[in-house]
């Protein structure tokens, strides 16, 4: 009985921590079921969600204790096309730079103690996508899209200079 109680106890905390590890930022996606362009099969759908819902919130530890920021994404296109492939029964995603740049539509409030210091709405994109060097693995399916969404992040968000 106390082994079954203090693992509760021990699941309880570690549940607490994984949500205060993230509190700062929220994501939640409108209507993701009409979003231009996300993967087709279900499970490759929330993976390219929550993958995204991860980077805002490593991003939200750059933000000052008390500060929170909620995200509203309304939109997202991302890099490429995606073609059948047969073989693998996965889509295929190509990259060409032409006009198959990412993009991301959202909205923000950002609040200092519950106070509301900055909000907006964003229509985030990278035209040349292709031409940029970028810190993200080329393993990184979503690299193109993090890259716009730091840039974004560091600009708007923390209001850093680009350089």
């Amino acid at each position: 009985m106390k082994s079954s109680i203090g693992k509760l106890a021990l699941a309880g905390l570690l549940a607490l921590g994984a949500g205060a590890a993230s509190a700062g930022v929220t994501v939640n996606y409108v209507e993701s079921d009409k979003f231009a362009d996300l993967p087709f099969a279900p499970w490759e759908r929330e993976e390219v969600l929550r993958d995204l819902a991860d980077h805002f919130a490593k991003l939200g530890k750059a933000l000052p204790p008390g500060v929170d920021l909620k995200v509203d994404i309304t939109e997202i296109d991302l890099a490429g096309r995606e073609y059948p492939n047969a073989r693998s029964g996965r889509e295929l995603r190509v990259l060409n730079g032409m006009a198959d740049w990412p993009m991301i539509e959202l909205r923000y409030t950002l609040t200092s103690n519950g106070q509301v210091v900055g909000s907006g709405s964003e229509r985030l994109s990278d035209m040349s996508y292709l031409n940029r060097i970028s810190r993200f693995s080329d393993s990184d399916s979503l690299r193109y899209e993090k890259r716009m969404i730091d840039d974004w992040f560091n600009k708007t968000i923390l209001q850093k200079k680009p350089g």
